[in-house]
């Protein structure tokens, strides 16, 4: 077994028996992670080289709900024995699965909370309670922030024949249940005051299940088939195509990671990327409506994308030929789940890959521009957010991230209209201002271990070196550089230190980094060979979150679009280890503290992508997907064109036998 293979069920289970076995635990421990504890950076690179496999260990997150008290340890498993085991001292461990069922139940069987519900004229039988994290100033006054603790919301059902997620319909907003994790039990019920006294009658039901709409009928068949198989190779967790080799992770907190990404270049596997991975999720809303002002859930340490990811079906979430890996997860007793087809491989079509015309010949050459998919969805509550990793046969990457599910919304009182903070999506119903910040943890390693990163932005160039009055006159000298207004360079900045390398995006400046090595030459140009990483589809706009306040200080990260680290093997999670009811101040913001050398060293790249979300109707009930994502382009990398060698759709298939008179797709039953 390779030493970053995901643990298999069989291990998962023998890693909590162990934890039973020898750490003091009650009977009402729950495991809250068993996953993969992947060996040092420096262990795998050893193993690379020919020594033996490092140890095979699993990393186990435990809370005691008897004892209060959460830990953390790693579990030998060649020696069948827990190697560490430590307490942990600030923040709490994610929410699990059974907890977010023990709230909704919990919450709606107080009679407080139901007497709430039929205040706003609803039944209370009839409402669905989500537990979000707690966060930490938001948490009263009187209840105690060292409790392990929810935060449940509420929305109500029309009717008894309404369906999970059309309850978003109607938002129970004003009504605030603090529940205790451990004691499983409501702490207490904050009551706003009601918006409306019957929240039935003032609110419409807009449905988006098949059988619930009516659904056009001109749409034809699309089918996407490989009669001849695909052109990837699989082999356990590793993918070959095109040229490029990738090795296939998942553990519960950030679902799909990516390993050894490198490329074939003339039969040398040169190294682009260590490990990739999306380590943090933050929604922050900017409301300062107090049923809404507290919302900024981390999809990721509060949560785990890995542990609410789908199992994806095809023709829906992928469509052509697939091939799928299950995950192996742990449930709160420590016995194994799989989320079958968890993660998905395919290859799809993108337009243009290049193309000339040659009107002296009359000759077309021209490429189509095919891509290997490896993707996840993960459900977080009402939202949808789908990963995906796309490789280019012109030796680009891309990370894109797609955002669909249903808005998080709130009721809008009698005379309320759109303020900016929010916006009507409907008669008395809004959706709130907020940010999805998406960070992406790169740990580089373009043709060897040792990197640099630098900054890119154009520059304008002034007439003469004061200025200079283009109008012509007998004194003019035009001796300058720029004598004709038309110039302008590219300036690199090259980051020293990792306090230098706390970056914006600018697109006016057209920025980009690149991240080089530069103890390799391109032989073609003897520049240092590397990748740019630049911005792609959607916004990426600031994070605007005042200096000071309780999502500043714990999601101090996103304040940033770019930064860049020397390589800790400690340092993977930018908000810090835990930031589940955390004050805030761990993670990036903490780390670069200590400004260490980043100039030709082993480096990570952490890159935020901001995207705010200002609501329409047609937001509503389902929201289309938005998507952000950004690219990484060689750079002096290759000698040319990498996709030179791609052929001709003619070369690969007989194009006649594949179209009919209407260019339509052949009757697949001939």
């Amino acid at each position: 077994m390779h030493p970053l293979a995901p643990l298999p069920p069989a291990e998962i289970e023998r890693s909590w028996s162990i934890v039973l076995e020898e750490c003091e635990l009650s009977e009402d421990a729950r495991a809250i992670e068993i996953t993969l504890a992947e060996p040092p950076k420096a262990a795998l690179r050893a193993f690379e080289d020919g020594d033996s496999r490092p140890e095979r260990r699993a990393r186990v997150v435990a809370r005691d709900k008897t004892e209060r008290v959460s830990y953390e340890g790693v579990v030998s498993l060649d020696d069948d024995a827990v190697v560490e085991w430590r307490e942990i001292e600030r923040g709490q461990p994610r929410m699990i699965g059974e907890e977010f069922v023990e709230v909704e139940e919990t919450v709606t069987e107080t009679e407080e909370f139901r007497e709430a519900v039929r205040r706003r004229g609803a039944d209370p039988d009839l409402a669905i309670v989500t537990a979000w994290s707690a966060g930490y100033d938001f948490v009263p006054e009187d209840i105690d922030r060292d409790r392990r603790l929810a935060h449940g919301i509420a929305w109500v059902q029309d009717d008894a024949d309404g369906e999970g997620a059309e309850a978003y319909n109607r938002p129970l907003s004003g009504i605030h249940a603090w529940v205790d994790l451990d004691d499983r039990e409501v702490v207490k019920v904050v009551d706003t005051g009601p918006k409306t006294e019957d929240i039935v009658g003032d609110l419409r039901t807009s449905y988006y299940r098949e059988d619930k709409r009516n659904l056009r009928e001109d749409l034809e068949p699309y089918n996407v088939i490989q009669p001849e198989g695909p052109s990837w190779e699989v082999e356990g967790h590793t993918v070959e195509w095109q040229n490029w080799h990738v090795r296939v992770g998942f553990n519960h907190r950030e679902g799909l990671v990516l390993h050894d990404v490198s490329y074939e270049d003339d039969g040398d596997e040169r190294t682009i990327l260590r490990r990739a991975s999306w380590p943090e999720v933050v929604t922050a809303y900017n409301d300062p409506d107090p049923d809404h002002d507290w919302k900024a859930p981390f999809d990721v340490g509060e949560y785990g994308l890995g542990r609410l990811a789908n199992s994806l079906t095809e023709g829906c979430d992928c469509l052509g030929y697939m091939h799928y890996w299950d995950a192996a997860l742990n449930d709160g007793d420590g016995n194994a789940q799989v989320i079958p087809n968890a993660i998905c491989l395919h290859e799809e079509d993108y337009g243009l890959l290049w193309k000339h015309y040659d009107w002296r010949v009359d000759d077309h050459e021209v490429r189509r521009n095919r891509r290997l998919v490896i993707s996840f969805i993960s459900t977080i509550g009402n939202y949808d957010f789908g990963f995906y990793w796309y490789f280019y046969q012109d030796g680009s990457i891309e990370g894109e991230v797609r955002l669909t599910g249903c808005n998080a919304t709130g009721l809008l009182g009698e005379d309320d209209r759109e303020t900016g903070y929010a916006e009507t999506i409907g008669p008395g119903h809004k959706s709130m201002l907020h940010q999805h910040v998406f960070n992406c943890r790169l740990d580089f390693e373009v043709d060897g271990p040792t990197n640099t990163v630098r900054e890119v932005n154009l520059r304008e160039v002034p007439y003469g070196p004061e200025g200079y009055d283009p109008t012509p006159h007998a004194d003019a000298d035009r001796k300058h550089l720029n004598p004709h207004g038309n110039a302008a360079y590219v300036d690199r900045t090259r980051f020293e230190r990792e306090s230098e390398a706390k970056r914006l995006t600018d697109t006016h400046a057209g920025r980009y980094w690149e991240i080089v090595n530069e103890d390799v030459r391109n032989d073609a140009t003897g520049e240092p060979v590397g990748y740019r990483l630049v911005g792609g589809d959607g916004t990426n706009t600031a994070f605007p979150m005042q200096a000071g306040s309780g999502v500043a200080k714990r999601a101090g990260f996103a304040k940033k679009h770019l930064w860049v680290t020397r390589y800790d093997d400690d340092e993977r999670f930018p908000a810090g280890d835990y930031p589940n009811q955390h004050p805030g101040g761990e993670g990036l913001p903490e780390w670069t503290e200590a400004d260490r050398s980043i100039a030709n060293e082993d480096l990570v790249v952490w890159y935020n992508l901001c995207q705010t979300h200002v609501s329409v109707p047609e937001d509503w009930p389902i929201l289309p997907a938005k998507m952000v994502s950004f690219k990484l382009q060689p750079a002096h990398f290759f000698e040319e064109n990498p996709a030179i060698d791609v052929p001709p759709e003619h070369a690969i298939k007989d194009v006649e036998q594949w179209k009919t008179e209407r260019q339509e797709s052949m009757d697949l039953d001939e």
